[in-house]
């Protein structure tokens, strides 16, 4: 359940930080903020959180140094990076600090719930695998597979990506900003053509699957809509 996970949130950019702690307590998560390094690393060890959320340019101790304080102790909690930066050095050193997710600013707040959804909540992780189970369908996320009854279907990797936006949050809307940043990080026009091609095979990919549908929210988004014994 959401209102049992904590989430541990530094960041010294107050006025930004508060808006986005107040967003993801209303989406039932207990959130822990800090505004500095330091601090951050004192509320780790005191709350055990689920999750930590970092930003990397902080003052004390940066987001990537409390990272490596957590990680020589704790291989379990989740670290999600959250930064102005979105170059490559930067995401490789956060993965190499065997952070989780790096997110660049700025990002829609449902990305976020999105990528929270899927490490904590709707997902199964057995042995490498991420699979989602809803109406009368399995989508193997890294298998880019998509089965229903004998029926399989293999998807791109940006189609995957998609439809695991939309498994993290069957009957909920996903705007449009959301997905084109998360998949593309950036909503261009060409982008947001190319979406909708993306989500007119997506439809065909489900085609076997009476129970599930995506829905078109006018100028809004898109709801994957499951009336099935699996959805979550």
């Amino acid at each position: 359940m959401k209102q049992e996970l904590k989430i541990l949130f530094a960041d010294d950019d107050l006025k930004y930080s508060l808006v986005l702690k107040r967003f993801l307590e209303k989406e039932g998560y207990e959130v822990i903020y800090t505004g500095n390094g330091v601090q951050a690393l004192e509320q780790y060890n005191r709350v055990k959180p689920d999750l930590v959320l970092l930003d990397i340019h902080m003052p004390g101790m940066n987001g990537f140094e409390v990272a490596e304080k957590i990680r020589e102790k704790d291989r379990r909690t989740l670290i999600f990076f959250l930064t102005d930066r979105s170059d490559k050095s930067a995401r490789l050193k956060g993965f190499g600090l065997q952070g989780n997710d790096f997110l660049a600013k700025p990002f829609y707040p449902e990305e976020l719930i999105a990528r929270i959804g899927e490490r904590l909540g709707t997902t199964a992780n057995v042995a490498g695998e991420e699979t989602y189970a809803f109406g009368e369908t399995v989508f193997s996320y890294h298998a880019n597979e998509l089965r229903t009854g004998n029926s399989k279907t293999l998807l791109t990797s940006r189609q995957a990506d998609i439809l695991r936006m939309f498994a993290s949050n069957i009957n909920t809307s996903v705007s449009r900003e959301a997905i084109l940043a998360g998949v593309w990080g950036d909503a261009s026009y060409a982008n947001s053509l190319a979406l909708n091609v993306q989500i007119t095979y997506l439809r065909k990919a489900l085609k076997n699957d009476a129970t599930v549908a995506i829905v078109s929210l006018s100028k809004k988004g898109y709801i994957l809509k499951v009336n099935g014994s699996r959805a979550q």
